[in-house]
């Protein structure tokens, strides 16, 4: 049976009391922090760096997953290990070396994977199976929280899928964008087991009654 997981981004947190909302969504029955890191660079918006990750990580009791939108990311990756990140992912524009920057994020301890945008060809794969323990696929264009949902994502899930149970290793496939109640099963259908929630968890009143709506979804797939 397929271990799903929802991995709350905190791009959608009450930053002015972000050491309160991760422990409240934790209690709520979140898998992961999800930690969009954005440079105003590679995407067209500032968000935190590891200071912050650093500040959350005492209130955090479930894995650290690092989503890196910046370029280049190697000069970044130990600071994030250090700061107390578990999963590190990059998106391979950010990196002039896929291969090196995996096993770097490895030799710091941290779990390591890929990103792709909607419009991002998955070809670099094919070389970097061995050294993936999470593949990231975006259903929104990265920069921004809200966003809705890019539908033919659905296709490129059921690729990475087939190419993950292809490999036999235990890959987990995560998907961030829009992701909510009402299409939280459909995406799952389509391969994906991990689930990055922002505005459809941190916008709503009780973190515990959205999140359990989500795995009601879940439970019917």
């Amino acid at each position: 049976m397929t271990q799903y997981r929802i991995a709350p981004s905190i791009l959608s947190a009450d930053f002015a009391r972000l050491g309160e909302e991760v422990r409240n969504v934790i209690a709520a029955g979140a898998d992961l922090i999800h930690f969009d890191v954005m440079d105003n660079h590679y995407v067209p918006n500032l968000t935190v760096g590891p200071l912050v990750c650093q500040a959350i990580r005492p209130h955090v009791s479930v894995p650290i997953d690092v989503h890196l939108m910046v370029k280049p990311v190697d000069r970044i990756i130990p600071d994030f290990a250090k700061a107390g990140a578990d999963i590190i992912t990059f998106h391979p524009e950010g990196s002039e070396h896929i291969d090196r920057s995996l096993q770097l994020i490895r030799d710091h301890g941290c779990k390591a994977g890929l990103v792709f945008n909607p419009a991002t060809p998955l070809h670099c794969l094919e070389h970097v199976m061995d050294k993936l323990d999470i593949i990231l696929l975006m259903s929104v264009n990265p920069g921004f929280g809200g966003q809705a949902f890019i539908p033919h994502t659905l296709e490129k899930v059921k690729q990475v899928r087939r190419m993950i149970d292809a490999s036999g290793r235990d890959i987990m496939l995560e998907v961030d964008g829009g992701i909510k109640a009402a299409n939280i099963a459909e995406v799952a259908r389509a391969g994906a087991d991990t689930f990055v929630a922002g505005s459809a968890i941190f916008s709503q009143p009780d973190y515990h009654a959205a999140i359990a709506q989500m795995r009601a979804e879940l439970a019917k797939v």
